[in-house]
């Protein structure tokens, strides 16, 4: 039994949640500091975080076994490499040599949409079910595919991108990644705002979203329960396009879990029961059949919490 903690580091636009976190996957302690938006003090801020805060607690580095981070874009795990994160201004940056260097323990770096799927699966919603699809809908739409218990990466660090899957081939709405007809642009928070107000200014139908001058996602759930017909049909459009999209990763994958997170995912079993009913009808019968999708549980310790699974499955290897 290995008396280590593990590092879980989630780096984040505005603040980098760290924990450290014991063997079994329980949080020991947790905190978060500023993200610093340039990049260029990253690696040293995370290096000073960690030694302040052991020293708080009275420990010194060999408690640590290690560190599992995740940053935002795409990742080649095996060099520890950000390809390309534009909003620090990061290409091609060996963040894993970084981190090593100024912490001197050794590290681990994924995708952060990888690493709160691998949370989710160790500690959370997945349950330990092996193949795994993860999908948070926020300000974007994110994802981690995990096949056999194995983050799926692909060739050049790209694998799991579910926001970019087109959903309207033609005439969709533009996506920050430059296509257009992105699932993102539908199912994200702002995708559900943004289809809320065509519909309010493309009919005269009555809505109790009229009177709202600062219209947000979960104002659009709230009159759906309210029985407004107007959010309806809004929310109808983006589960009808969800479950579709998932039905047809899952007829690649044959997942045991679907897993949905993010912030949009507080609508709950009123988001749940009208994606599982679209993906029932487009998904191969059999693998409709042997998925069951349910909402995140570990919001957002999501991300250490896979951090510290890659530092014990990655770096300690048992």
């Amino acid at each position: 039994m290995n008396e280590q903690w593990l590092v879980g580091i989630d780096l984040g636009g505005t603040t980098i949640k760290m924990a450290f976190i014991n063997y079994y996957g329980e949080i020991v302690e947790k905190w978060e500091i500023p993200t610093d938006k340039t990049g260029k003090t990253i690696t040293i801020d995370i290096a000073k975080a960690i030694d302040t805060k052991l020293e708080q607690m009275g420990l010194t580095k060999a408690k640590l076994g290690g560190i599992g981070m995740g940053a935002p874009g795409p990742v080649n795990l095996e060099k520890g490499l950000i390809y390309e994160t534009p909003n620090l201004g990061w290409e091609n940056f060996p963040l894993r040599d970084h981190i090593e260097l100024e912490t001197g323990l050794p590290a681990v770096i994924d995708n952060d949409a990888n690493i709160a799927a691998l949370g989710e699966m160790w500690k959370g919603a997945g349950d330990g079910a092996k193949d795994l699809i993860c999908v948070t809908l926020g300000t974007g739409v994110g994802g981690g595919l995990i096949s056999n218990g194995e983050v799926i990466h692909g060739i050049n660090g790209a694998g799991g991108e579910i926001g970019h899957i087109t959903v309207v081939p033609e005439g969709g709405a533009l996506c920050g990644c430059g296509k257009t007809g992105c699932i993102e642009t539908i199912a994200s928070a702002t995708g559900i705002v943004r289809i809320a107000k065509e519909k309010l200014q493309s009919s005269d139908e009555e809505s109790i979203l009229r009177k709202n001058l600062d219209l947000s996602s979960k104002d659009v759930f709230d009159a759906v329960e309210q029985g407004d017909a107007l959010a309806e049909e809004v929310i109808d459009y983006v589960t009808f396009q969800l479950g579709l999209v998932l039905a047809n990763i899952s007829n690649g994958l044959n997942p045991e879990k679907i897993v949905i997170g993010g912030g949009v995912s507080k609508a709950g079993d009123l988001l749940i029961s009208k994606v599982d009913h679209y993906f029932k009808r487009f998904a191969f019968p059999r693998v409709a059949q042997a998925a069951s999708i349910s909402v995140a549980t570990l919001g957002n310790d999501a991300g250490v919490i896979g951090g510290a699974w890659l530092v014990k499955t990655k770096l300690l290897n048992n």
